[in-house]
């Protein structure tokens, strides 16, 4: 796989790779070049090992605002996850405001940027 090219320079993307040590289960990234006949041994940086099996990497999926919105369901209950990711701010409150055909307006908007980026609270303290 061939990277971006910008300004007549080519990027490659870099070979990481997440290995799971099998003597002490210590989870690891490493910088892999080349062919797997070529590659250097790799190690577990914490007891040294040699026996490592590559794991699946953790990665994250992004959802727009309007599609988290589209997807949320007011009615049921939430963990304690939902309440500590500050993107759901606002959230109930704008689902229902549509449900309804209200329009919050700008103000309520900037209101909500506000409180999940912790300005809100520094202003009221």
């Amino acid at each position: 796989m061939r990277g971006v090219a910008r300004q007549d320079i080519l990027l490659d993307p870099m070979p990481i790779f997440e290995y799971e040590c099998a003597r002490c289960g210590l989870v690891s990234s490493h910088v892999v070049m080349g062919s797997s006949r070529r590659r250097e041994r790799l190690g577990c940086p914490q007891c040294k090992s040699a026996r490592l099996r590559r794991v699946m990497s953790s990665f994250a999926v992004v959802e727009s605002e309007s599609s988290r919105l589209a997807s949320f369901d007011p009615s049921k209950p939430r963990d304690d996850s939902y309440y500590r990711d500050s993107r759901n701010v606002g959230l109930w409150a704008k689902k229902r405001a549509k449900q309804m055909g209200v329009d919050l307006g700008s103000k309520f908007e900037a209101t909500v940027e506000k409180a999940r980026s912790g300005k809100l609270i520094k202003e009221m303290t």
